[in-house]
């Protein structure tokens, strides 16, 4: 408890206040506490310049160190049909181009394999890709390709490839990390940044797209031919798979986007197991038009959700009781910012799993368990 009390100064001392205020305000003493001030800023500077030097330039420096070896590149010959008329008459004929990327090595189920971006090795045969490993040369044995996230694995029989460390999901906004690849063939290159931002959707992505983003963004330099490598967190592990820049230029404007290791690692399982990949299916049609403000004139005050439109019959939505209108705000405990983000978190769970599903209907906020089916049941073209 704080009290109150009178205080009474006598003439004299507050005489010797005003003295000694005035004693402090004389210019030697100003000069003097500034010079103290400059002298306390030039200290932090130089702790500064020492923590920097010996931690975070010497994590950069153990980081890469580590991670190279399992950082490959790779080199791809590419036929590519081109129509030429000829009179009236049209006529097809081939060209070979070449496309320089990264890779990084990973392994499931005591399998050792690299992954790369699918536009690296698009339209390749296995016998025109090269994988350079720590000065070896290789080539795959086997291909398999998901186009729909751009992703693609190439199978080795070597048992002297070094293999990457997995990072976690727990990966945040401003976190530092390094990107490794191969920047116009000069294979091995480094650059440093941050993590810009999570979740990016709906990206215009090379002329055929990609179907499923979650991808996270860097301004770590990311440059034609670092596709495929790895984006590294501070700890040396794979956080990501560098996708796409976006550029006005054709080269690195500071925003680069990176697939999430889960997204990789759950593709790639999926690729190794079965040969595809086994997409979750919910049964849901989704209204792309809803917006948080239709959202409030239903009386839901979030800015996050999208409304169910449809259902199809028979579907686990159909089973589990999903109604038209409803709103999904959270699935497996992710917020729903769209439907594209819907459908990306849908086909990423493992096919059985049962998932709470957060709905807002009819004024209130209900919470319901769907077990999700693999979507190939529903259309076998998908």
């Amino acid at each position: 408890m704080y009290s109150k009390q009178k205080t009474r100064f006598s003439i004299q001392t507050v005489a010797c206040l005003a003295l000694s205020l005035a004693a402090l305000l004389t210019p030697a003493n100003l000069v003097s506490q500034e010079m103290a001030a400059d002298d306390a800023r030039e200290q932090l500077y130089a702790e500064l310049a020492e923590q920097a030097a010996e931690e975070q330039f010497s994590i950069v420096r153990k980081i890469v160190k580590a991670t190279q070896p399992s950082v490959v590149h790779i080199e791809a010959k590419k036929n590519q049909k081109s129509t030429v008329s000829a009179g009236t008459a049209d006529a097809h004929q081939r060209s070979v181009i070449e496309e320089a990327g990264s890779g990084v090595v990973l392994q499931h189920r005591n399998q050792t394999f690299v992954v790369t971006n699918y536009h690296v090795v698009e339209d390749s045969d296995i016998e025109n890709i090269r994988i350079e490993a720590d000065g070896r040369f290789f080539y795959p044995t086997r291909i398999e390709h998901d186009s729909s996230t751009d992703l693609s694995v190439l199978f080795t029989d070597r048992s002297d490839l070094d293999v990457a460390r997995i990072g976690n999901n727990e990966v945040q906004i401003g976190d530092f990390v390094v990107a490794v690849g191969s920047p116009f063939g000069l294979s091995h290159s480094v650059s440093y940044g941050i993590i810009s931002a999570k979740g990016r959707r709906d990206l215009e992505l090379g002329p055929q797209g990609v179907r499923f983003q979650d991808f996270l963004q860097t301004d770590a330099a990311i440059n034609p031919g670092n596709s495929g490598g790895p984006l590294i967190n501070l700890r040396g592990e794979v956080i990501g798979i560098n996708t796409a820049i976006a550029s006005n230029s054709g080269g690195s404007d500071g925003i680069g986007f990176s697939i999430p290791i889960q997204m990789v690692m759950r593709i790639a399982r999926d690729l190794i197991d079965y040969g595809e990949v086994r997409r979750g299916f919910l049964g849901v049609s989704l209204d792309s038009r809803y917006s948080s403000e239709k959202g409030r004139s239903i009386g839901l005050d979030l800015n996050y959700g999208t409304r169910v439109s449809g259902i199809t019959p028979d579907s686990p939505a159909e089973v589990a009781d999903f109604q038209v209108g409803d709103i999904i705000l959270e699935f497996g405990g992710v917020k729903i910012a769209s439907d594209s983000h819907l459908v990306t978190e849908v086909s990423l769970r493992e096919i059985g799993n049962e998932v709470p599903v957060k709905i807002f209907r009819a004024g209130k906020i209900k919470l319901v368990a769907v077990r999700i089916q693999n979507r190939r049941a529903f259309d076998p073209r998908d």
